[in-house]
């Protein structure tokens, strides 16, 4: 395979916001992204490119989130910071809890611009909490303190050790993946969770414990494709006892590379 015929997949960044008190770039913004998401995509041959922010102050050029929604065949959204309660119209309950307003709104405006390109959308864990809110659903600020009897969905003590079991929607697009499937183990990194699910998606999976929604999908076929895990299928390990994400991968890849020939088509 040429590097010229392999898909190329944006990946959003993580920010971290300039800060006095660091020791290295001391006061200057920082766009990352975490190495097991990349190397996720990339295990099926797909190359992976950080979508850095566009605007800002410093900004030199006309370069725009819709040149790389042009340039790009697909998106995923990067997990990491929580969801400001703001971008769905509440205040937040604790301040601990206001999130990351800039990423909001620059996650927002990456996925408005792959979506007026037809580009495939990929979402993990606050991928698709951005993606709820961002077509009209809202969130669970703190799971633990809105839903009393919950699973604790986040142990900072265990990180992606920390696991649950979800149940697949049977007759979804996700049980078509796991024929036969009803039950999985999954990685429970998060405190927020959908509370209103958007009328544009539909739930593929909820959470055993507490109905915790785990995975979503838009519902009309006819638009493009976007779905999303709670759960990161990037820290997975092969052969364990947890779902086997290459399928999630695969399904969204095999609809990336079908938008690009229907591109090439038009």
């Amino acid at each position: 395979m040429t590097s010229a015929s392999r898909l190329k997949i944006g990946l959003s960044a993580c920010f971290s916001h300039a800060d006095p008190t660091r020791s290295y770039f001391t006061g200057k913004t920082l766009q990352y992204v975490e190495q097991s998401i990349a190397h996720w995509v990339m295990s099926s041959g797909a190359m992976v490119v950080m979508v850095p922010c566009p605007t800002g102050s410093t900004q030199r050029g006309d370069v725009t989130y819709e040149h790389y929604a042009q340039w790009l065949d697909g998106l995923v959204l990067h997990g990491g910071a929580d969801v400001w309660p703001g971008s769905y119209g509440e205040e937040p309950l604790d301040e601990k809890w206001s999130g990351d307003r800039i990423r909001d709104e620059y996650d927002k405006a990456l996925v408005a611009a792959f979506e007026k390109a037809g580009k495939p959308v990929f979402g993990v864990c606050r991928g698709l909490q951005l993606l709820n809110v961002a077509f009209g659903g809202t969130l669970y600020q703190d799971i633990n303190t809105q839903v009393p009897d919950a699973f604790v969905h986040r142990d900072a003590a265990t990180y992606d050790l920390n696991f649950h079991s979800v149940n697949i929607v049977q007759g979804s697009r996700l049980s078509a993946l796991y024929p036969g499937v009803e039950r999985v183990r999954v990685n429970s990194i998060h405190h927020q969770g959908i509370k209103d699910l958007s009328p544009e998606f539909e739930a593929e999976a909820f959470s055993v414990d507490d109905g915790i929604v785990e995975a979503i999908r838009r519902k009309d076929k006819r638009k493009s494709y976007i779905a999303a895990t709670q759960w990161h299928p990037e820290f997975h390990k092969p052969g364990s006892d947890t779902i086997d994400d290459a399928a999630v991968l695969d399904d969204f890849l095999t609809a990336v590379a079908a938008a690009k020939h229907k591109a090439k088509q038009a």
